[in-house]
């Protein structure tokens, strides 16, 4: 088999697919809540803090001399990152909890035992009408 041909049916399972949409809609789920704790949720928390602009916090270590820039622990981008991180956390969470729950419903949900052959119930008559004679 070629390495083509041997590529091609690797990257056309359906595991593989599946995945590279996940990553793909993560890519862009991640970019939402980077957007929503940077534009919604971060400046009200700063206001009720003081007026505190996260973006702009941070521990100068050496101040700026001519054109080198100043050196900086930017720790309010962090903050926000972390805020990031917890909100994505959460959200997989809640998935992965309802995606379990949908699959131990399917497992608890009683299957039909299967009917027995016309040889059994044929015999199962004849038993019957024995025990009753």
């Amino acid at each position: 088999m070629s390495m083509m041909s041997e590529f091609k049916s690797f990257a056309m399972r359906g595991n593989v697919v599946d995945m590279a949409v996940g990553i793909i809609i993560g890519g862009a789920f991640g970019k939402i809540v980077s957007s929503f704790v940077n534009d919604v949720l971060m400046p009200p928390i700063g206001m009720a803090l003081g007026g505190v602009d996260f973006s702009d916090l941070a521990v100068t270590l050496k101040e700026a001399a001519g054109e080198a820039a100043a050196v900086t622990i930017n720790y309010g981008s962090f903050i926000q990152t972390v805020v990031d991180f917890v909100i994505i956390a959460f959200a997989i969470f809640i998935a992965i909890k309802g995606m379990n729950n949908m699959k131990k419903k399917e497992e608890e949900a009683p299957a039909e035992p299967p009917k027995p052959s016309a040889e059994v119930q044929l015999l199962t008559e004849i038993r019957d009408s024995l025990k009753n004679s």
